[in-house]
């Protein structure tokens, strides 16, 4: 297949929320396998992937590794969450609930056989609290430097200070030039194109300023629902098989900690195998494409996903 084939871009409706969605291919049918009842495929087979984005971030940071899948036969649905890119926007339903119930419906709204699906940061975080709820509508998940964030596991942290280091800075009327510039400044090694999916975080109004596509008082609803939330927890009770990727760069206290907690659980879990990837960046999707979509294809050669 033509790895630069583009995606089809559509906007799904859920039930009253309509979210927008890039997908590659159709949906395959379920190849039954001889050795189990459930409806797992043949190891290597072509299967469906959803592949879910990080807090202010959007769809099209998938795409190449979204277009590598689908060269080797896959369907692939990369999505805007609610709030977020082309998806509807509504004012409330940003916690942990309402994303995993909106993951859920689009499921089987696209009629898709237990995908595996992938989540990169705060997107981690909502596939895996969307496989503790819903752990029969998948089979697989893979952690992109997410699904560990804990942010009240950070030593003598408070919500009042997480609220204040982890607001985010005020882009509205950043010339759109500007804002490319700096996303140069601190990925030098970066493609125009990886550059351009980053920029699909913003909107780009009529005076050729920018302005993201979710708005400060949505972000700070979601940082409170991370707040919240038990990763650990979490990860102990979820048997689907998981492979987590970490970003071995960034703040020396995160990325030990997630480091540890990962091949921690993969030493405590056979459904868990964990690995580090080199000098990434936090979006290692964008950074890393090809040896991250490597590493999900050589564990479904060898059967880890059913």
């Amino acid at each position: 297949m033509d790895a630069t084939v583009t995606p089809v871009l559509r906007r799904v409706d859920i039930g009253g929320l309509s979210l927008g969605v890039r997908e590659w291919g159709g949906p395959l049918p379920l190849t039954p396998s001889p050795l189990t009842e459930r409806g797992d495929r043949i190891p290597g087979r072509p299967r469906s992937f959803v592949l879910v984005h990080g807090l202010a971030s959007n769809a099209m940071t998938w795409d190449l590794v979204a277009r590598r899948l689908h060269g080797q036969g896959h369907h692939v649905v990369a999505i805007d969450q609610r709030g977020h890119g082309q998806s509807d926007k509504p004012e409330a339903g940003y916690g942990f609930d309402e994303v995993t119930g909106d993951l859920a419906r689009l499921i089987t709204a696209m009629g898709l056989e237990r995908p595996v699906v992938a989540g990169q940061s705060w997107g981690g975080n909502v596939v895996l609290d969307f496989a503790a709820r819903y752990p029969e509508l998948l089979s697989g998940l893979v952690l992109v430097d997410g699904g560990l964030i804990d942010l009240s596991g950070r030593p003598g942290a408070t919500w009042e200070q997480i609220a204040v280091n982890l607001k985010p800075p005020n882009l509205l009327g950043t010339p759109r030039p500007e804002m490319v510039e700096r996303f140069r400044h601190f990925h030098p090694a970066w493609s125009d194109e990886q550059i351009e999916l980053q920029m699909g975080n913003y909107e780009t109004l009529e005076d050729g300023t920018i302005r993201p596509w979710l708005t400060l008082d949505r972000h700070m609803e979601i940082l409170r629902s991370l707040w919240d939330q038990r990763p650990s927890t979490l990860l102990e009770r979820v048997d689907t098989p998981t492979l987590i990727a970490i970003a071995d760069s960034g703040p020396e206290e995160r990325r030990v900690m997630r480091a540890e907690e990962a091949h921690r659980l993969e030493a405590s879990k056979a459904t868990v195998r964990a690995r580090s990837f080199s000098d990434a960046a936090h979006d290692i999707h964008i950074d890393q494409p090809d040896e991250l979509t490597d590493w999900v294809l050589g564990a479904m050669s060898e059967g880890f996903f059913g």
